[in-house]
């Protein structure tokens, strides 16, 4: 029959990533439903996250369990039938174009700052923290925020632009430690409310923008886990923003999340629940973005750092469900749970990094050393 073929086949693709369905190890996996096997076969990841939504199977190490797939790129040989077309629209369509972008938006970043401030830590910093030296989140994000400025080379009265400023947590931290001013823009409303209110008192300014709208001066600029959803048809007038609003003295920091490799969508399930019309660019990408733009002054890895802060994360949010609003619930846990887990197994393996590049649009004179 061929419930028997699919689970065989299921079965065979598992043991590849050492994996039992039944085993007794933490990232064995348990089924509940019978109609799993088929499913993941014909949906690939949008049927393996679904069902684990749906509450079809379970494991007790969610993360080591899709570790061990994507160490072994399982993901890379069970596709779904939707995925040409999926292909097909991204090449033909700018799923970022200023209309979609306020999609993201909309269905993740307002989805309420109760379930962020319980997640994220004292400071509202939804970017990866910087584990250097730092025990725990809230160091390793201040770590993060400091050598942002750093970088920069922040200086008393200096004005600067945080492109996707989230809840404003980094230009709080330029004002008071390092004396900047600046404006920061999100197409998020809970975000932009939640940072103004945050920022009351202090030189800046909080605007509810899309990025192409930006034509200002300013000293510096930064953008802290935004470019994910700018898209590779945007990169060039993104860069060209960015340009315009430096001096020739000036630098940019881009803190981005990145692939190992080129292409021109997100996973299909991370495009449904969790973050609608992103990618993560690829080095080349951002270099022929770059290219007779900027000069490249300096690149800094530490994906393996964003694995222990999404640690982190879900181990708040996990303390905190039974406290939050019931709108959150059991479907959406698992939802949650899977997004955090699935993160964690793409940095684990290293499919996934977390770059900070450093820009300057004619080069530092006599070069450019970068803290660490």
């Amino acid at each position: 029959m061929p419930h028997h073929r699919f689970q065989r086949r299921i079965t065979d693709l598992l043991a590849e990533a050492d994996v039992l369905i039944g085993g007794d190890r933490p990232w064995d996996l348990q089924v509940h439903d019978a109609r799993f096997h088929a499913r993941v076969l014909g949906q690939g990841s949008l049927g393996l996250g679904e069902s684990y939504m749906e509450g079809w199977w379970d494991t007790a190490s969610l993360d080591g369990l899709l570790f061990r797939l994507l160490a072994v790129r399982l993901d890379e040989r069970v596709h779904r039938a939707g995925e040409v077309f999926d292909a097909l629209r991204a090449r033909l369509t700018n799923l970022q174009s200023p209309r979609r972008s306020r999609e993201v938006g909309r269905r993740h970043y307002d989805l309420g700052n109760d379930l962020y401030r319980a997640m994220l830590g004292r400071r509202l910093v939804y970017s990866c923290g910087y584990w250097r030296g730092a025990k725990d989140l809230d160091a390793a994000q201040e770590a993060k925020l400091d050598l942002v400025c750093r970088k920069l080379r922040l200086q008393p009265g200096m004005r600067v632009l945080d492109i996707g400023c989230g809840w404003g947590e980094a230009l709080k931290f330029a004002a008071e430690r390092y004396g900047a001013s600046g404006v920061g823009i999100t197409i998020s409303r809970e975000q932009a409310e939640y940072a103004t209110a945050l920022c009351a008192g202090l030189p800046i300014e909080i605007r509810l923008q899309d990025y192409r709208e930006v034509d200002e001066s300013f000293d510096a600029a930064f953008s802290l886990g935004m470019f994910e959803h700018v898209g590779m048809k945007n990169y060039a007038c993104y860069f060209d923003v960015v340009r315009r609003c430096l001096p020739a003295e000036g630098l940019f920091l881009l803190h981005t999340i990145g692939g190992i490799r080129s292409v021109n969508r997100t996973d299909p399930w991370i495009a449904r629940y969790i973050f609608p019309n992103s990618m993560l660019p690829s080095a080349l990408q951002i270099t022929q973005a770059i290219e007779g733009r900027f000069v490249l002054e300096d690149w800094h890895n530490f994906g393996t750092d964003y694995d222990r802060t999404l640690q982190a994360w879900r181990e708040n949010v996990e303390s905190a469900w039974d406290a939050l609003d019931a709108r959150y619930d059991e479907r959406f846990r698992r939802m949650w749970r899977f997004y955090l887990a699935a993160s964690m197994a793409t940095f684990r393996s290293r499919r996934s990094q977390l770059w900070q590049v450093v820009l300057s649009p004619r080069g530092v004179p006599g070069g450019y050393v970068a803290p660490r």
